[in-house]
């Protein structure tokens, strides 16, 4: 895989309470994080950008789609587009600062 390909499957970092709470979380034997990605990335296409971009070893990988959900604003009605979102979960030692990137 390029470096290029990587930084093209792993879209942002979803910094939530929830997903802040599954990295925090102190003498945990493993650690988890969530990455917004691409709707075609598949589980090892993921794990694989994890690794090269991070230096970490994964673990598992899990994925889910949230469906976009419709809205009204200032009379107008249209709909928020659907994200694949991807929980990672990493080997014991390893750890991801999703606000360096470390």
């Amino acid at each position: 895989m390029k470096h290029i390909e990587a930084f093209d499957i792993i879209v942002a970092p979803v910094i939530t309470e929830k997903s802040t709470a599954l990295s925090d979380i102190q003498g945990a034997k493993v650690t988890q994080v969530i990455f917004e990605v691409k709707h075609s990335a598949t589980k090892p296409d993921i794990k694989a950008a994890v690794e090269k971009l991070f230096n970490v070893k994964v673990r598992a990988v899990n994925t889910l789609v949230r469906k976009g959900k419709k809205k009204v604003f200032r009379g107008r009605r249209g709909k928020q587009g659907d994200v694949k979102n991807a929980i990672i979960t990493l080997e014991p030692g390893y750890s991801i600062d999703v606000a360096t990137g470390l």
